[in-house]
């Protein structure tokens, strides 16, 4: 900082008093200049953002979420939870946010492609399917293949979601296919048809059965390795707050995020 000093001509006095008044005022900028650069570092790193993230990811993301406002007080993250085809397909309409993570790479393709995302995609974590039947599994289900079962009543994701697009992998490697009752848009809906009871049988994540706890019980099938889903996430170009956006980004990429999408089952890509 420059400053102006101006010299009375009456004598040592004076000359000490411009100097107090040049040492208080000095001070004081740079007590001004400091906020300044806090508040600055503040806005960056702080302030709201949107979050369009897929369904599966909604436990995790939601303790992360959290994680983050703690971590940059003031700021504030928002989520939309749902299949990945459809906060794909919103944001190609218009939909605004800051960062999309997908359950997979063909809808993060279509962002992508759109011309909607910031940079680069980066891959964060891995998912597998896995069977979940009422607690117990009442129905004896112990393979892929009992889902066809006479009169066990299955439900899916749809096609055009990830998890969905991931069943469509283990029927072709199985030659089993699978006639569900419904197919769901996401794949906390498939969970919800088990819990329900309005189901047998469901195909969700492992992260997903993890979650549910003692509501479900989980059969794990060798088939499941043949469609692994790998989950990108990138800041949008139409976000209002990059920094943040990017702040957010680094934490589920980084030591704290992996660790907390490790506890809920996911793996690293």
């Amino acid at each position: 900082m420059k400053m102006s000093w101006r010299r009375g001509a009456t004598g040592v006095a004076a000359a000490a008093l411009g100097l107090a008044l040049i040492t208080g005022c000095g001070s004081n900028d740079d007590n001004s200049e400091s906020g300044s650069a806090e508040s600055t570092s503040a806005s960056a790193e702080g302030g709201d953002i949107t979050v369009f993230a897929a369904a599966s990811l909604k436990n995790t993301f939601t303790e992360l979420g959290g994680m983050y406002q703690t971590a940059h007080p003031g700021s504030h993250v928002e989520f939309s939870f749902a299949g990945s085809s459809d906060l794909a397909a919103q944001l190609d309409q218009g939909a605004t946010a800051d960062v999309f993570a997908s359950a997979d790479t063909n809808n993060m393709t279509k962002v992508v492609d759109a011309g909607l995302v910031a940079g680069s995609p980066v891959d964060f974590a891995t998912n597998t399917l896995t069977i979940v039947t009422a607690p117990g599994n009442p129905k004896g289900i112990a393979s892929f293949a009992d889902l066809n079962r006479e009169g066990t009543l299955v439900v899916t994701c749809a096609p055009q979601v990830p998890c969905g697009s991931a069943t469509q992998k283990v029927e072709t490697a199985t030659g089993v296919d699978l006639t569900p009752v419904s197919e769901e848009s996401s794949v906390t809906d498939v969970l919800n048809k088990v819990t329900a009871g309005q189901a047998d049988a469901g195909l969700v994540y492992v992260t997903d059965a993890a979650g549910a706890g003692d509501k479900v019980t989980a059969v794990a099938f060798p088939e499941a390795a043949q469609a692994v889903n790998t989950y990108p996430i990138a800041a949008l170009s139409a976000s209002k707050n990059p920094e943040a956006a990017q702040g957010f980004i680094d934490l589920v990429t980084g030591p704290e995020g992996q660790a907390v999408l490790a506890k809920a089952g996911f793996a690293q890509p």
